[in-house]
């Protein structure tokens, strides 16, 4: 059996101590799993799901506790402290994540927030975060077709839009002229895949398009005026981040909605907002 650092570990209790237990680590020893994280009830025989990463001795050690992410996760993470070797992360364990100024790119400040990725050195086995994720992201062909849902964690800015990674695997573009929200670096969301470049670079859009949306998008619109007693104050003036907030769609997806209702005489539009007709409150 071999432990994987940085990772749940599933691994049986072998002792028990004063100040906790010890848990089976294969071919790495007895690990400590130290008493305040020692789940109540549990014995030596047991099988416990532990957490195991590194002490300020450089030791294997469990925990019970749930990180804010593992190796091979790109995460959002604070900076808790410098020195003058780096960066340490609160990953939300006892220790921090070191990350060191090779791997910044640019000089991380106490209280400023990074999106990273979480690895180890295969040479040290030390865990650290890397700012680098051009590194980490991989080079092989996407998996996707136009349409497919992916989730995303939004990276950084760029003339063109926002960069993000796909299913904390690839990388990924959200074009500027399509954002219809605000977003920024760490934000997760789940989102769909537009196209899929030569390159493997994926085009990623925030919503679906096409005639399916559109009708999901006007049925959406009216239920939302029956819930609200037949009239919405919004109108081609509403500024796009006003509608998202009350709608949740994006001003161009609440145009062609509610021009499909006007067409269709189940709404009259004014600048004072939505009406429905009577019409639209028969169907």
């Amino acid at each position: 059996m071999s432990i994987i650092l940085g990772d749940y570990n599933n691994l049986e209790i072998v002792k028990r101590v004063d100040f906790g237990v010890y848990l089976d680590g294969g071919a790495d020893g007895e690990i400590l799993l130290p008493a305040r994280y020692v789940p109540e009830g549990h014995e030596v025989g047991d099988v416990v799901k532990v957490f195991i990463y590194l002490d300020n001795e450089e030791r294997l050690v469990a925990t019970t506790e749930t990180p804010l992410a593992k190796v091979g996760d790109f995460a959002y993470l604070k900076v808790a402290w410098t020195n003058k070797y780096g960066a340490f992360l609160d990953w939300g364990l006892m220790k921090d994540l070191f990350v060191p100024f090779h791997e910044q790119t640019g000089r991380m400040e106490v209280g400023t927030w990074h999106l990273v990725y979480v690895t180890v050195d295969k040479v040290s086995r030390r865990l650290f975060a890397s700012e680098r994720l051009d590194r980490y992201t991989s080079k092989g062909n996407p998996p996707y077709g136009t349409g497919d849902e992916v989730d995303i964690t939004v990276w950084r800015r760029t003339d063109l839009g926002w960069k993000v990674i796909v299913d904390n695997c690839y990388q990924g573009l959200v074009y500027g002229n399509e954002i219809f929200r605000p977003i920024s670096a760490g934000d997760k969301m789940r989102a769909i895949v537009k196209a899929v470049r030569p390159d493997g670079k994926i085009d990623i859009t925030l919503q679906r398009t096409g005639k399916a949306n559109d009708d999901d998008a006007s049925d959406k619109l009216l239920a939302m005026l029956e819930d609200n007693g037949g009239h919405l104050a919004v109108c081609d003036k509403t500024p796009p981040e006003e509608i998202y907030a009350m709608l949740g769609m994006s001003k161009k997806t609440f145009k062609r909605a509610a021009g499909k209702l006007y067409k269709e005489r189940r709404i009259t539009i004014t600048d004072d907002g939505l009406t429905l007709t009577k019409q639209g409150k028969n169907d």
